[in-house]
């Protein structure tokens, strides 16, 4: 959209007049198109005394706790000598070393690092973000960046941080599981991930007891295994990884939008036309620190939401938001953008005072999503995997309320 300037509102007939109902953040910077139909995918991790010069080194992944680690890493098996693994520089406390040389040319840096050391691409970008990787005795931090073939590197990998969260005996609705991931239907209230505020009974809380601790640590923090998130009053569908050949996955996933989401919301209103694109770059708002806001392009991170109305109800709409991208609070900003904010949203609409009895009286005080479908390519059996989770109960009840 060209200077983010406008809201315009097609569908097959012509267009309509551009809505009003938009907060000052939010005028002009949202693009509205019709979408007749929805279907199909959107979008599509004591040192040695005599460590070995260069022309003796090997490529090689490290442990993650000291020369103790890498022994039982390397071997399974104690009784490893190092004098097998001239590939080996040196262990320190708390810190592995692995250096080499590039192996071919034409790749980019945090690929090359990644072949050559048994690293993830995600955890070496990490590192090279903490200024832990080196190239011919420079530091690097350009995951992008061309090495030349035999060029030196050095990378320093710390010991992973211990998880700040503790194992909890929280009970789980557990949609699958396998040895590499696990998607998780969270109910509303739960809190994803420990933060100020809530330090424990959270998600992460309840999987490092489910899973006994076996959560991947990609980024540097032991065991967190998110790759994405819904917020603690959203319902529904989570995938947590438990590798961290899962974890990198399924993020190169989430980057390319290849992961099929969608979610019901009960909005206000009946969005007109039923079925569209809402397309709005979104950041945090510049008045108030907890909330997300359209903002003009190219200062936000690009979203798009697509939306079909599945039931016109009493001065609402049960609606399916299909998400071409994942940001913070997308579907709760771009449908109130549009003059169609979630019902019980407490930061990004006001419920219609037409409709304030009902909420009250069945005590419905979240805002009514639930992320009710996830499909992705499993990142370890390359299999299609889709899940559905049906409604909960609260909604089921309001959406009952709201017929009437």
């Amino acid at each position: 959209m060209a200077g983010g300037v406008g809201v315009v509102i097609t569908d097959q007939l012509g267009s309509a007049a551009p809505r009003l109902a938009m907060r000052g953040e939010q005028r002009g910077r949202v693009y509205l198109e019709a979408q007749p139909r929805l279907g199909g995918e959107i979008g599509g991790w004591p040192g040695l005394d005599d460590p070995p010069g260069p022309a003796q080194q090997q490529p090689a992944a490290f442990g993650r706790r000291g020369a103790r680690g890498f022994r039982k890493q390397c071997c399974d098996n104690f009784t490893c000598d190092f004098q097998h693994h001239p590939h080996l520089v040196t262990v320190l406390t708390g810190e592995s070393i692995i250096e080499g040389v590039i192996g071919a040319d034409g790749l980019r840096l945090d690929k090359a690092l990644a072949e050559a050391s048994g690293l993830s691409r995600e955890r070496i970008k990490a590192l090279l973000g903490e200024g832990r990787v080196a190239l011919a005795g420079q530091r690097a931090g350009q995951p992008s960046l061309k090495p030349a073939k035999g060029t030196p590197f050095r990378i320093s990998v710390p010991e992973a941080a211990p998880a700040q969260a503790t194992a909890q005996d929280i009970p789980l609705s557990v949609t699958f599981e396998d040895a590499h991931l696990i998607v998780v239907d969270k109910p509303a209230g739960l809190v994803v991930h420990p933060a100020a505020g809530n330090l424990d009974g959270t998600l992460v809380n309840a999987l490092l007891h489910h899973c006994r601790g076996q959560l991947s640590g990609i980024g540097g923090v032991a065991r967190p295994g998110i790759v994405h998130r819904i917020d603690k009053d959203t319902s529904g569908l989570l995938v947590v990884a438990k590798t961290d050949a899962a974890h990198e996955g399924l993020a190169r996933q989430f980057a390319d939008h290849s992961i099929r989401r969608s979610y019901r919301a009960v909005v206000a209103g009946q969005p007109m036309p039923p079925a569209g694109t809402v397309r709005g770059s979104i950041a945090r708002s510049s008045t108030n620190r907890k909330k997300m806001a359209l903002v003009e392009d190219g200062r936000g991170k690009h979203a798009v939401t697509h939306y079909a109305t599945i039931e016109r109800l009493q001065g609402a709409a049960l609606v399916e938001c299909r998400l071409e991208t994942g940001r913070t609070h997308q579907v709760r900003v771009h449908m109130s953008s549009i003059g169609h904010a979630l019902l019980g949203d407490p930061v990004y609409g006001r419920s219609p005072p037409r409709l304030r009895p009902i909420l009250s009286a069945l005590g419905f005080q979240r805002q009514a999503l639930h992320a009710a479908e996830l499909g992705f390519l499993h990142p370890v059996t390359a299999e299609n995997v889709h899940f559905v989770s049906q409604l909960p109960d609260d909604m089921i009840t309001l959406i009952g309320e709201l017929r009437n």
